[in-house]
């Protein structure tokens, strides 16, 4: 059995629906037992109809729903099912409604035999923009698994190049999508966030950016992504021995950020992992908090990336400003570390990361993300 979502008339989908929204508490329905482009929906407009016919707010394809099954229904900020003398009966944990009931956020629903927990999302104040927000990002849930399993991105890439901007070195993948809520890769770990599906997501992004990269240009080194729950996992190594199986030959660099490196012997230890599938590391966004120098010395990376708050504006910065970033980068240097400036948007800031020591830079100057057809000859 499955919901039919063509005929669901669900005002996540409208705007014109959106904009009648006036409610404290915003009600939704999560289907117990569907695959999840299908379990998620808003209870909008009220009264809320749910049954077999075409013409119901939520319309269920299943045999045992009678065509006009029950009713939901909000008075100051609560939810009241109310059945309408269906076949098979409509319970609420277990217990079957005669008439009306009253419910409450985690109860589970039935409309014969199809099931729904019910959820909420409670705001202090009426507000239209609040329930849309609410409202969009029900939606996004809803098309976070269907991207998930069809694998629905669109891998960007970012050009890093030569200091002096003469050759391209290698490309971050950034993830993009055209699905409505999850165009960037902020959107997508915050959905996945929400169903605890960081790792899954982060894995799949890697694979399907390893995949596109194979169009760039032979010999390119493709930088990849982690997310920082993955650090200190087992299936780590393996996800990328998977992507490493997957292109034997192709140049990979994997970023880390430098927040999430808490254990210098962990760091060790996945370096040596890597090296052995002939993978460099790079700690990412290095300076944009604390400055893990510690970890840098005990456990040096192949690359650090210089956080662009670093980069922004240096050819205004003060002198001090300037020998810090220059004394930053020659340690690194000393360590046999390869740095590289991040964000760089002008030709004046190009020019003062070349003066201070930069190897590689990565920004707007050089080049802004883009499918792989763009760097194509």
């Amino acid at each position: 059995m499955a919901v039919d979502t063509g005929s669901l008339k669900n005002p996540i989908l409208t705007s014109a629906s959106r904009s009648s929204i006036d409610v404290k508490t915003v009600w939704i329905l999560e289907a117990i037992g569907q695959a999840m482009s299908e379990w998620l929906t808003v209870v909008q407009p009220v009264p809320f109809s749910i049954g077999r016919k075409a013409g119901c707010c939520l319309q269920l394809q299943s045999r045992a729903v009678s065509s006009h099954h029950a009713d939901l229904t909000v008075r100051d900020s609560n939810l009241f099912l109310i059945d309408r003398q269906s076949t098979n009966g409509t319970y609420v944990n277990g217990v079957r409604v005669r008439d009306m009931a009253t419910l409450k956020k985690d109860d589970v629903v039935q409309f014969a035999d199809v099931a729904f927990r019910i959820r909420c999302d409670d705001h202090a104040t009426a507000s239209n923009t609040v329930a849309e927000d609410v409202c969009d990002q029900a939606l996004a849930l809803v098309q976070f698994d269907r991207m998930m399993e069809k694998r629905l991105v669109t891998p960007f890439f970012q050009p890093i190049v030569s200091i002096d901007g003469s050759s391209i070195k290698g490309y971050e993948v950034l993830a993009r999508s055209r699905m409505f809520g999850l165009e960037t890769s902020a959107a997508m770990f915050g959905a996945a966030a929400k169903l605890n599906m960081e790792i899954e997501l982060s894995q799949m992004l890697r694979w399907e950016g390893i995949r596109e990269g194979l169009a760039l240009p032979k010999g390119s080194d493709i930088y990849v992504n982690t997310h920082p729950l993955e650090l200190g996992r087992n299936d780590l190594l393996e996800s990328i021995s998977n992507v490493r199986a997957m292109t034997p030959d192709t140049p990979i660099t994997l970023e880390v950020h430098e927040a999430a490196i808490t254990s210098a012997a962990q760091m060790r230890e996945l370096r040596k992992g890597l090296r052995d599938l002939n993978i460099k590391i790079a700690y990412d966004d290095f300076g944009a908090g604390q400055n893990r120098l510690a970890e840098l010395g005990n456990a040096p990376p192949d690359v650090m990336k210089f956080d662009m708050s670093l980069i922004r504006n240096i050819d205004s910065g003060s002198v001090d400003r300037v020998k810090v970033l220059r004394s930053l980068v020659q340690v690194v240097i000393d360590l046999g570390v390869i740095p590289l400036a991040e964000g760089i948007e002008t030709e004046k800031e190009a020019i003062v990361c070349r003066e201070v020591g930069f190897v590689l830079a990565q920004g707007y100057y050089f080049g802004r993300p883009a499918p792989p057809s763009k760097f194509i000859s």
